[in-house]
């Protein structure tokens, strides 16, 4: 093996071990670079200056007020009840059954309309518990129902707001509903076969003697873990799915950018919940502060680590990867799935993976006959693979929520997040050699 490719797995290996040991992508993304500079034979603080900082500038210039709007969103809707009112009303259509793959339902709903990830954890955790010890189902399953409502259809799907399928938009100048008729089939077919993976892994469980209370598993819930309160104010469904669907018709049928559909799903989102806040206008501007910090945490952690990968793209390593992966003469979008889902695994973060494969081989990928709308879906669900090692800050959040451990909880979340959208990427790229 190269000797700088060698070292390049080595920096990823590291990421991997320092990110499981929860150090800030702030501080490690940073070090594991240098480590690579030296392994490099590159100037440090120039290449730091010259490479790790532009990078992670232009992600916040082109991507900020994304973030920004959808933070704001996202508070909105947790405060108001309007996330739970949703989550609510889904789960009262279900009477108790398919729990797990209720939830996947649930947190899919919310992302897709346009609610972050992260806020979805917090928001739909609750109603986790209480379902789960409701039809006595063991809390392992908890965190994968989560995340793959998160990050997999919802974020893939043609039309979604995420950023994922924004970057394709922005960097390939396709429209958000690319690939339809495969993209969609595709969609479908995820949905379902994590759907199934969750309901028979629930039935798995409970016939092999796993249920809520398991003196096995690592943490134990308090009574104060178990005492979910749901609040009694919550707004009426129909008002909370109005602004939802206000930014997919903005987004999808009008065409306006993803920030203005957003932004005015928030405008309409306060002026249909506003008594749902008390306290007034001054509760309203503590709502818009906490999205707004919350919208500069998530993307410098996201910038920093599409820094890192800056610099990884200028290596004379990744250039040869590149070449070695590109004389294996695999069909060109299988090309695009493996480089993408590589840097989406390098960089821990399926949206700082995609910045850094379209930066550096965008190029490449239309020198080899790909078509560019299939370029832009099968990016989209690759960068959804690799992303979910078990480095990734957002996997480690939820465990950390769900009171969890990777021992415990991570097989699910691999199936669901690696495993089924790589079976996604097939699909799509039978289909797309089809014609369709």
């Amino acid at each position: 093996m190269d000797v700088g490719i060698f070292a390049l797995l080595i920096a990823v290996i590291l990421f991997a071990l320092l990110a499981f040991k929860q150090v800030s992508a702030l501080v490690l993304a940073p070090v594991v670079t240098i480590f690579v500079l030296i392994c490099s034979q590159m100037g440090i603080l120039d290449s730091l200056k010259t490479m790790f900082m532009p990078a992670a500038a232009e992600y916040v210039s082109n991507y900020f007020l994304m973030f920004f709007v959808g933070a704001i969103f996202g508070a909105v809707y947790q405060f108001t009840g309007a996330a739970e009112s949703i989550a609510r009303w889904i789960s009262s259509l279900c009477k108790g059954k398919y729990v797990a793959p209720l939830i996947m339902v649930i947190t899919g709903v919310l992302t897709f309309g346009g609610v972050s990830g992260f806020v979805v954890f917090f928001v739909v955790y609750p109603i986790a518990v209480n379902l789960f010890k409701e039809s006595n189902l063991t809390r392992r399953l908890i965190p994968a129902a989560i995340s793959a409502g998160c990050w997999t259809w919802s974020m893939t799907a043609p039309g979604s707001p995420s950023v994922q399928n924004v970057i394709a938009m922005t960097s390939l100048k396709t429209p958000s509903m690319a690939a339809f008729v495969p993209s969609l089939i595709v969609t479908v077919a995820e949905f379902l076969m994590i759907f199934v993976w969750l309901e028979w892994r629930s039935r798995s469980f409970t016939k092999n003697g796993y249920f809520f209370d398991d003196s096995r598993l690592k943490t134990q819930l308090t009574a104060e873990d178990l005492n979910c309160n749901e609040r009694e104010d919550l707004p009426n469904v129909v008002f909370a799915l109005l602004p939802i669907i206000f930014i997919l018709v903005l987004f999808n049928a009008v065409k306006l950018p993803v920030e203005t559909s957003v932004f005015s799903g928030i405008v309409l989102a306060v002026i249909l919940m506003f008594r749902h806040v008390t306290g007034g206008l001054e509760a309203w501007i503590g709502i818009f502060n906490k999205g707004a910090a919350d919208s500069g945490v998530s993307i410098l952690n996201t910038a920093i680590v599409v820094g890192f990968g800056g610099v990884i793209k200028n290596t004379a390593a990744f250039a040869n990867l590149v070449e070695i992966l590109k004389g294996l003469h695999m069909p060109a979008l299988v090309f695009v799935m493996i480089t993408v889902a590589v840097c989406a695994g390098a960089c821990g973060s399926a949206s700082g993976g995609m910045g850094v494969a379209f930066n550096a081989l965008t190029s490449t990928y239309v020198s080899l006959g790909a078509k560019l709308e299939y370029i832009h879906r099968i990016a989209t669900i690759a960068a959804g693979t690799l992303d979910t090692l078990p480095h990734q800050g957002a996997q480690i959040t939820l465990l950390n929520i769900c009171k969890l451990t990777h021992k415990e909880a991570y097989f699910d979340i691999a199936v669901t997040q690696i495993v089924i959208p790589f079976i996604s990427c097939g699909i799509f790229i039978v289909l797309a050699m089809m014609g369709l």
